[in-house]
C-alpha cells in the first residue's frame, strides 16, 4: 500500500467515524444526535423562563455546531413538534401536511419543565470542549427515560443506517416500570398522525411493520381518509391517489383536502365506482397502505450496536438507577457540606471566635486565629476545618453575624439531617425509589396529554393483482403492428388492468408472455392476444398446422402453454426450416383439405379432426399431416354446424402431391 493510499484510508475511517457516532446515529445514553443535544443545551443555557426567538436559539447553537444554521433550525422544529422538550409559539409548520414553519425570526421557543426532569443535571453531566475550544457541550444527557424509544429517529452514515419507530411516552414508562419490577415488556409503535399498524412482523423492534391509513366510508360513493400512515403527508396522500387515478388503477372523480389540526381527504368516486370496490386499491397502489422496515441502530459506548425495543428499555432502567443514586450521592454530599457550614457558623458567632481577629493585622494572622478559635471544638465538626472554610466564614458580614439566630439555625440543621436519614433509606431501596419517581413522572401535564394515537390491528394480505381494477382496453392496431391500452384505434382485444400479463403470438408462431403494455410493437398480423392467467391457459389448446419450407409437408401439433418466464421469447413451431400456417384455439374441428385442380388429387373432405391428435408438450414436434400439395385448408367447429369458422381459414399454395399416410414425427 502507497503512503498516499495509506492516508486516504486512515482519513476515510476517521471521517465515516465521525459520521457514524457525530452526525447520524443517535447516543443510547440520552437518545439524541449531536445537533439535537446541541439545541437542548442551547436552551437549557438560555432559560429564564421566558420565549426566545428560534433566530436567536439557532446563533447561539452554532457556538457548538459547526454545520450550519440551516440543519440547527430544521432540527429544532422537529424537536419542537414531538412535543416533549420544547414549547413552541408561533407557526412551526403542520407535520400532517408537510407545510412548512415560518421563518426562525418570526417564531419562538423555550424549554419545557419536563425536558429538565428527564435530562437536566449539569453536575452529572461530562463535558468536552467544543468544535473550536471556545465552551462546553455535553457528551450525553443524564437521561432518565429511553429517548431514541419514545421520538424515534432516522440516520443515514457511511456504510450503515437507522430507523427507530416512536413510542407512546405513558407506554414507555410503564414498560420501564414493568423491567424495574422483573417482568418482559412488549411495545408497539405510535404515531403522531395516528391511522393503523400491523405489528404482527415487528420482532421487538427489529423486524417491520404494515402501516395503513385510517378510512371511513361516508356512502357508496365517498371515501374521507380521517388518519394518516406514519411518514405519510397529506401532501403525499394526494398524489399518490392522484397518480394511482392517471394510471388507471382507480377511478375517481375528484379529490379534495379539507385538513387543519385533523386530516380531513375527501375521494369522490367516479361513475359506476362504489367504496367498497376500491378501498383495497387505495392500500394496493396509493401511500394508504406501507411496509415500513425498522433497523434500531444506536450508539452503545462509543461503538454502534443493534438493540432491541425491550434492550433499549432495560438499558434506560438500569441507567434510571444509576442516575438516580448518583443524584441522591451528589445531594447526600452537598447536605453534609450545608450541615458543616452551618455548624462553622453556629460555633463561630455563638463562641465569637470573630472577636479574636480583630487586632490581628495580617491576613495569615487572621487565618491562624481563626483556626486556634476552632480547636475546642473539634470534635463537634462534621469535618476537619480547611482554609477554604475559614475563608467562608470571614466573609460573613458584620450585620449578619449580629442578627444571627441560633435557634433557626438549629432548625435548619434539623431540616438537613431528616433529609439525609431519607437519602440514606432511598440509597438503600434504589429500585423503590426509581418506582417512585417514574410514578411522579406520570403525573406531568405531557406525560397524561400522552395518549396513544395509533390503532394496532391486523391486515389480511392484499394482492396487487386482486385489487388492480380492470378498467384499461388493450387494443391491437392491425395496420401500425402496435398493442397497448394507450392506444386511441384499433380492435380491443381484453379489458385489462396493468397488472394483468398478456399471452402474445406473433404472425410467425413466436409468443412471449408480458405485463399489459402501453404501447407495444408486436409486428402485422398477430395471431393472438388474451389474458395469461394460469388457471385459464391451463384449459387453452393450441392447435398448430405449420409446413416445412422445402419438400413443403404439413404438421400438426396440439400443446398447452402452462410454463414460463415473463419476457422470454419462445416459438410454438419447431426449430427448423418450418413457417407456420394456422392457429387455432377450438376444443376440436374438422379438418377439410382442398387440393389444386388439375391434378387428379381427390378431395379429402372430412379427413380427420383435432381430437384425433394427442396433446403434447410446446417444445414437440408435430405430427406429419399431408405431403400432398393443396390448395385451400378448413376448419370447421363441430360445435357452430351452420359453418366453417372464417377466422380459422387458411390458403395454400405450392404444395407439393401429399401422402396419403399420416406419419407423427418424434419429440423433441
Amino acid at each position: 500500500m502507497s503512503h498516499a493510499e495509506s492516508i486516504f484510508k486512515e482519513n476515510y475511517l476517521e471521517y465515516a467515524s465521525y459520521v457514524i457516532r457525530d452526525r447520524a446515529i443517535p447516543d443510547i445514553a440520552d437518545g439524541l444526535k449531536p445537533v439535537q443535544r446541541r439545541i437542548i443545551h442551547s436552551l437549557f443555557e438560555m432559560d429564564d423562563g421566558k420565549f426566545h426567538k428560534v433566530a436567536n436559539v439557532v446563533g447561539h447553537c452554532m457556538k457548538y455546531h459547526p454545520h450550519g444554521d440551516s440543519s440547527i433550525g430544521d432540527a429544532l422544529i422537529n424537536i419542537a413538534n414531538s412535543n416533549l422538550f420544547i414549547d413552541k409559539q408561533g407557526n412551526f409548520g403542520n407535520p400532517l401536511t408537510g407545510d412548512n414553519a415560518a421563518a426562525p425570526r418570526y417564531i419562538e421557543c423555550r424549554i419545557l419543565d419536563f425536558a429538565k426532569k428527564v435530562l437536566y443535571n449539569p453536575q452529572l453531566t461530562t463535558f468536552i470542549d467544543s468544535y473550536d475550544g471556545r465552551n462546553k457541550e455535553p457528551v450525553a444527557f443524564p437521561a432518565k427515560l429511553p429517548i431514541v424509544a419514545i421520538s424515534g429517529t432516522e440516520g443515514i452514515a457511511v456504510g450503515m443506517s437507522t430507523k427507530i419507530l416512536p413510542h407512546n411516552l405513558n407506554e414507555v414508562i410503564d414498560a420501564m416500570i414493568d423491567t424495574l419490577h422483573g417482568k418482559k415488556v412488549t411495545l408497539y409503535p405510535d404515531f403522531y398522525g395516528g391511522g393503523l399498524v400491523d405489528v404482527s412482523l415487528y420482532d421487538d423492534g427489529l423486524g417491520k411493520v404494515l402501516v395503513r391509513a385510517k378510512i371511513d366510508i361516508r356512502d357508496s360513493k365517498k371515501i374521507i381518509i380521517e388518519e394518516l400512515p406514519f411518514s405519510v403527508t397529506t401532501e403525499r396522500m394526494i398524489k399518490s391517489i392522484e397518480d394511482a387515478a392517471k394510471k388507471g388503477k382507480i377511478k375517481i372523480s375528484s379529490i379534495n383536502d379539507y385538513t387543519t389540526d385533523k386530516v380531513n381527504i375527501e375521494i369522490v368516486l367516479a361513475r359506476n365506482t362504489y367504496s367498497d370496490e376500491i378501498v383495497d386499491a387505495l392500500y394496493a397502489f396509493t401511500a394508504c397502505q406501507l411496509p415500513i422496515s425498522v433497523n434500531p441502530l444506536v450508539i452503545v459506548d462509543n461503538m454502534p450496536k443493534i438493540m432491541s425495543i425491550s434492550s433499549m428499555i432495560e438499558y434506560s432502567a438500569t441507567s434510571l438507577i444509576s442516575i438516580l443514586k448518583a443524584e441522591l450521592e451528589l445531594e447526600a454530599k452537598q447536605l453534609n457540606d450545608t450541615l458543616h457550614y452551618r455548624t462553622l457558623e453556629r460555633i463561630f458567632v455563638e463562641e465569637r471566635i470573630y472577636k479574636q481577629i480583630e487586632n490581628k493585622k495580617t491576613q495569615e494572622a487572621v487565618t491562624e486565629a481563626v483556626f486556634k478559635g476552632f480547636i475546642p471544638f473539634k470534635e463537634k465538626l462534621y469535618r476537619a476545618l480547611v482554609e477554604e472554610d475559614v475563608e467562608r466564614l470571614l466573609k460573613i458580614p458584620i450585620r449578619r453575624i449580629s442578627l444571627f439566630d441560633i435557634g433557626k439555625n438549629q432548625q435548619e440543621i434539623e431540616v438537613i439531617h431528616a433529609r439525609l436519614e431519607k437519602i440514606a433509606y432511598h440509597l438503600g431501596h434504589l429500585v423503590e425509589y426509581g418506582l417512585s419517581f417514574l410514578t411522579e413522572l406520570k403525573k406531568d401535564a405531557i406525560v397524561k396529554e400522552s395518549k396513544r394515537k395509533t390503532t394496532i390491528a391486523s391486515f389480511e394480505k392484499i394482492l396487487v393483482r386482486e385489487a388492480a381494477q380492470k378498467t384499461l382496453s388493450l387494443k391491437y392496431d392491425a395496420q401500425a403492428g402496435y398493442l397497448g391500452y394507450d392506444l386511441k384505434k384499433g380492435v380491443e382485444q381484453a379489458v385489462v388492468s396493468t397488472f394483468d400479463r398478456i399471452l402474445i403470438i406473433q404472425k410467425d408462431g413466436t409468443y412471449f408472455i408480458a405485463d399489459a403494455p402501453e404501447k407495444l410493437f408486436v409486428g402485422k398480423g398477430m395471431r393472438y392476444c388474451a389474458i395469461a392467467e394460469k388457471e385459464a391457459l391451463e384449459h387453452v389448446v393450441f392447435t398448430i398446422i405449420y409446413q416445412e419450407k422445402t419438400l413443403k409437408y404439413l404438421f400438426i401439433k396440439r400443446c398447452k402453454i402452462t410454463q414460463f418466464i415473463m419476457n422470454k421469447t419462445y416459438s410454438l413451431v419447431p426449430e427448423g426450416n418450418f413457417k407456420l400456417y394456422t392457429l387455432s384455439t377450438l376444443d376440436d374441428a374438422r379438418i377439410t383439405i382442398l387440393f389444386k385442380t388439375g391434378k387428379g388429387y381427390k378431395n379429402l373432405e372430412d379427413r380427420t379432426y383435432f381430437s384425433r391428435f394427442i396433446i403434447k408438450g410446446v417444445k414437440a414436434n408435430g405430427v406429419r399431416l399431408t405431403t400432398k400439395e393443396a390448395q385451400t385448408i378448413r376448419l370447421k367447429n363441430e360445435k357452430d354446424p351452420k359453418g366453417d369458422s372464417d377466422e380459422m381459414n387458411s390458403l395454400f399454395k405450392d404444395i407439393d402431391p401429399f401422402d396419403d399416410d399420416i406419419e407423427e414425427t418424434e419429440d423433441e
